[in-house]
């Protein structure tokens, strides 16, 4: 009696975890789709009375949301946004792993570390990898995603780099710390944070200001975002490259320091541009393609070690 009581109880506590993870694969999949975005910030609280409050920032936009990629413990999303109705400009990306183990965190000045979580510590959970327009990183964070009182919504707070809305117009800070939270809509999601503008120096750290953030996605038809999807479609095989070199940096597990500008430009002003050249005749060699790009990342990527040597510590 006592077996069959251990075994039903464990058949359940499988069952749970199943449905639990179906409600998140859903409410991940909830994100896709097209969108009318309004982008606002603003800061709040500084802790001393001297800082000077920057302007509020406010935008919109209307941005497609497609899943590119999905197997059972991993799902893709690309956002693209629509210009003037048939002009698209690729924008971030988010990964979603379950139970994801490997971590790269960022600690500040382009440094980033390598860390592997333990198994018994991300049970349930998932993690939220973010990207930029070229694919480069931008944070990674785990939480568990919550399903209770009607609402669906998921959570944590990580280090980051600046973003790009300020990221060529301040260097009073070099880390931002982000509280994300992710939260499904009757209208579509919501993507609100809570962050702190840090300035960390020899692993100290000074907030300068906090700052809330609310970008509210609200779905619209798809026809709206049609440009978009026809955009990825003809150059998703370029940017899956990209991506392959990305991983191959990421697989080798080791901290490294990503670059900012090369030769006073940045990686997407390099890729950009070497995605219409490798497409100019309508067809794509991946071959090639990839040699070039990872080349081209290769050149922004650096190890710790090699640029203390080359600042003569």
């Amino acid at each position: 009696m006592k077996n069959t009581l251990i075994t039903l109880s464990l058949a359940l506590t499988s069952l749970a975890a199943y449905g639990q993870k179906e409600q998140d694969v859903q409410s991940i999949k909830d994100m896709c789709g097209c969108y009318e975005v309004d982008f606002q910030y603003v800061e709040t609280f500084a802790p001393s009375a001297k800082y000077e409050f920057h302007d509020r920032y406010v935008a919109n936009a209307l941005e497609w949301v497609g899943l590119i990629e999905e197997s059972p413990d991993k799902l893709s999303l690309q956002h693209i946004l629509v210009m003037m109705d048939t002009m698209a400009l690729k924008h971030w990306r988010q990964d979603w792993h379950f139970e994801n183990q490997d971590l790269y965190t960022f600690q500040g000045d382009e440094l980033w570390n390598f860390e592997t979580l333990s198994n018994d510590g991300v049970q349930g959970q998932w993690t939220q990898k973010v990207y930029q327009v070229d694919d480069a990183p931008r944070y990674e964070g785990n939480a568990t995603w919550i399903h209770a009182d009607g609402k669906h919504y998921w959570e944590s707070t990580v280090d980051a780099p600046l973003p790009r809305r300020e990221y060529t117009k301040r260097d009073d800070y070099n880390v931002l710390q982000r509280t994300n939270r992710h939260e499904i809509t009757d209208e579509g999601h919501l993507h609100e944070q809570d962050n702190a503008k840090i300035r960390r120096h020899n692993a100290k750290d000074r907030v300068l200001v906090h700052e809330k953030g609310m970008n509210m996605y609200k779905k619209v038809d798809d026809s709206r975002c049609q440009a978009a999807a026809d955009w990825w479609q003809e150059n998703q095989a370029f940017w899956a490259d990209v991506r392959t070199a990305w991983n191959e940096v990421f697989t080798q597990q080791q901290d490294f320091k990503f670059a900012t500008k090369v030769g006073d430009r940045r990686l997407y002003e390099m890729l950009f541009p070497l995605n219409k050249e490798l497409m100019a005749d309508g067809s794509y060699d991946s071959e090639a393609g990839l040699s070039r790009i990872r080349e081209t990342i290769a050149s922004y990527i650096t190890s710790p070690a090699d640029t203390e040597v080359a600042a003569g510590k």
